[in-house]
């Protein structure tokens, strides 16, 4: 076989396995029903999962400053969660600038 035919082959072969782990989707398989005050101050941000795609359950993802990892909470946690986001947008509406 020519080398360059095994090249090509190589190459062609690193391609197809490359998308393939790219499509497989990062789900929550289990999920915790309280979460600490302490850690909700710290979420960055949220995703919502839904039961309905690849997922199997439904599941908030919280990710919070600090941590590599995201946190899979119960979607009853996204209550406590919007209302910390609606009392930290009072306190610094109170604040003021500064």
């Amino acid at each position: 076989m020519d080398l360059k035919v095994a090249v090509v082959i190589v190459c062609l072969c690193a391609f197809t396995i490359t998308p393939i782990e790219a499509g497989i989707p990062k789900c929550c398989i289990t999920t915790k029903n309280q979460i600490p005050a302490h850690v909700l101050f710290k979420v960055q941000r949220f995703d919502v999962q839904q039961s309905t795609g690849a997922c199997d359950i439904p599941a908030l993802i919280l990710h919070v400053k600090g941590k590599k990892k995201p946190i899979c909470a119960h979607p009853k946690v996204k209550r406590f969660l919007s209302l910390l986001i609606k009392r930290n947008m009072r306190i610094s509406t109170l604040a003021g600038p500064m």
